[in-house]
Formats: C-alpha cells, sequence, structure tokens
C-alpha cells in the first residue's frame, strides 16, 4: 500500500461522512498517474502554491491601492487569511482540510491589477463579460503552465468558480471557502481602515457591535464559530440567522463607509482609465502582446477581447504602471556627447 493510499484509507475512517474524499474525486479533465505519496486534492493545492498567478497576488491591491505602509493587506495576505480561517473551520467540521486548502489558495487567482475597479472596467470592456471568478478557472484550466493549464480536479475548481455570494459550490468544502472569504474580508478590511484613520470601531453600529463584538479577533472568533456550530454534522455549511444578518448588515456599512470613502479610493479613478487605455490600445494593437497571447489568437482561435482580459488581469499593480508609462509616457531625450 502506498503512502497515497494510507492517507485516504484513514480519510474514509475519520473524516465527517459528508467529507469530500480524495478517492471519490470526479478527476480531472486530463487523467494522470496516481502520486505514490499525495492524494488528488493536496496535488493540487500544491500547483496552485508554485504557479505564477498565485506569486503575482502579493503585488495586487485588496482594497487600498498601492499603500506606502508595510502592513496594508494585498490580494495575497487576503488570500493566505481566507485559507486559515477555512481551514479552522475544515478541521473543526472533519472535512477535507486539502481541498479547503486548495479552494481557498486559488479562488482569487483571477483578480485584475487595482482590485475590483480594474475587474469592473473589462467587465464594461469585454463583449463577454469578466468576472474574476470564472478567471480563475480559466487561469488554471488554460493560462498557466505555458498554456497546458494546471488541470486542477473538477471538486477544487468548482470552489474557485463558486466562492462569490450569488454561487452555490457543490462540496462543503467550497461551502466553507464561501463563507470563510466575507469573515475574511470584511475584518481584515475594517482592521486596513482603522490603521488608514478612515473609521474607528466605534463608528460601526452599537448593535452590530453587540452581535459580533467590538475588534477584530473578537468579530473573527465570534463568526468561526458561528459556522461551525451550526454546519456541526451537516452536509450544509451555515450561519446562525442572528449572526448572518449581523454580517451582512456590516458589509453593506462597509460599502457606504469604507469601499467608496474618497481616502481609500481617491486614485481608483486614475486607475479605472489607466485599465481603460491599456485595453483599448491592446485591442487596436494586438501585435504588441506577448507572443503566447498572440499565438492565443492566431493559433488556436481565441477571441481577442479575451485575450486582451487575460494579458491585462494577470498584470500586478506595478506592472500595469510600468506598460501604461512605457506606452504612453515619453522617455527623455537624451544627447550623448564624444
Amino acid at each position: 500500500m502506498t503512502i497515497r493510499e494510507t492517507i485516504e484509507k484513514m480519510q474514509a475512517e475519520t473524516l465527517s461522512p459528508y467529507a469530500t474524499l480524495d478517492q471519490n474525486s470526479k478527476g480531472r479533465d486530463h487523467e494522470e498517474k496516481p502520486c505514490d505519496i499525495r492524494p488528488v486534492f493536496q496535488r493540487d493545492r500544491d500547483r496552485i502554491l508554485h504557479s505564477k498567478s498565485f506569486r503575482r497576488l502579493k503585488n495586487k491591491t485588496q482594497v487600498f491601492l498601492d499603500p506606502t505602509g508595510d502592513h496594508y493587506r494585498t490580494r495575497m495576505s487576503h488570500t493566505l487569511e481566507v485559507s486559515q480561517n477555512a481551514r479552522t473551520i475544515g478541521k473543526a467540521l472533519r472535512l477535507n482540510e486539502d481541498l479547503v486548502e486548495a479552494i481557498a489558495l486559488g479562488h482569487d487567482l483571477g483578480h485584475t491589477p487595482f482590485g475590483h475597479c480594474g475587474e469592473r472596467v473589462l467587465n464594461e470592456r469585454c463583449p463577454s463579460g469578466f468576472v474574476h471568478s470564472e478567471q480563475s478557472v480559466r487561469i488554471v484550466e488554460k493560462l498557466e503552465a505555458g498554456g497546458k493549464g494546471l488541470n486542477l480536479t473538477w471538486e477544487v475548481r468548482d470552489g474557485m468558480r463558486n466562492h462569490q455570494s450569488d454561487c452555490m459550490p457543490a462540496t462543503p468544502e467550497g461551502q466553507i471557502v464561501r463563507i470563510s472569504d466575507k469573515i475574511a474580508y470584511i475584518n481584515s478590511d475594517i482592521d486596513d481602515a482603522i490603521r488608514a484613520k478612515i473609521m474607528s470601531e466605534e463608528d460601526i453600529p452599537k448593535e452590530i457591535r453587540n452581535t459580533l463584538g467590538g475588534n477584530v479577533k473578537t468579530r473573527l472568533d465570534t463568526l468561526v464559530h458561528d459556522v461551525i456550530i451550526e454546519s456541526m454534522d451537516s452536509p450544509i455549511i451555515r450561519m446562525s440567522d442572528e449572526v448572518k444578518e449581523a454580517m451582512l448588515e456590516l458589509r453593506t456599512w462597509l460599502f457606504k463607509n469604507v469601499y467608496t470613502n474618497p481616502i481609500a479610493k481617491g486614485e481608483e479613478t486614475k486607475a479605472s482609465r489607466m485599465i481603460g487605455v491599456l485595453y483599448d490600445y491592446y485591442m487596436e494593437h494586438s501585435n504588441d502582446l506577448p507572443d503566447r497571447y498572440i499565438a492565443m489568437v492566431q493559433d488556436e482561435g481565441e477571441d481577442l477581447n479575451r485575450v486582451v482580459c487575460d494579458y491585462i488581469s494577470g498584470m500586478t499593480d506595478s506592472y500595469a504602471c510600468m506598460k501604461f508609462n512605457e506606452i504612453f509616457i515619453p522617455n527623455s531625450w537624451e544627447v550623448k556627447e564624444y
């Protein structure tokens, strides 16, 4: 018996009857020889962790565009916080922790530079639209590994695609990530907003603080415990009505007081214009795209609008600024004297 088979046997004996077992996965689009050490969801987690798109998350905006302080969240730190919350819940419920972690690490791979403002611009420009969750799946199915993709399992891709509020993943592990995403960004965004002196804890309505707690640590503890208690011995991951309502009210309050705040979003208009200008430029000058993207259009029949979205959405904040300057800002003229 291989190490992998031993792990799979332990899963079947110890995990919840609602857990998604590696050995029961619906599999990959392209069949592969099993690893003798790692079950399939662990392999998926490792592939995501070692991917270029994952590394780029460290230089992509979460809420604050290109903040000067060292302690503001990036898209990568947000992803790691989602993973930590989700793994805590998954372990407590005896679900498949490797599947939880793989989905969590991959759920935001498709995010654009400059956060949701970049996503809005691409969605407006591209005739077929742009949604970061769908782009995350496109990355692991087609764009990574020089166009080969990562060949992830169906369960991981389903969780990545359906992590947003209006969707529902097929597995309880995916449902954990869906809730953990909200838990993570609500609390981290409050923490960053307090650091930026946009708000204080006392600004949050008292009714919400009475239900969820008066600081980040207490809120996280309340939300995570509530999910675990309400979801114990159930195939559905959920919250109590009281805590869920308070969390949604807090999210609505953040949209009004933080996400549209001119201090947090003061540079967003510039970023949106820059992304739009880059999109229009590459639509008119497609030969200036990298060779791999040109080949996708000319040799593989991909729609140019989609390929331009692929290229721009993969940029980090700093790379987008660099390409904009390279294309549109003239260099200083230098006279060489001999």
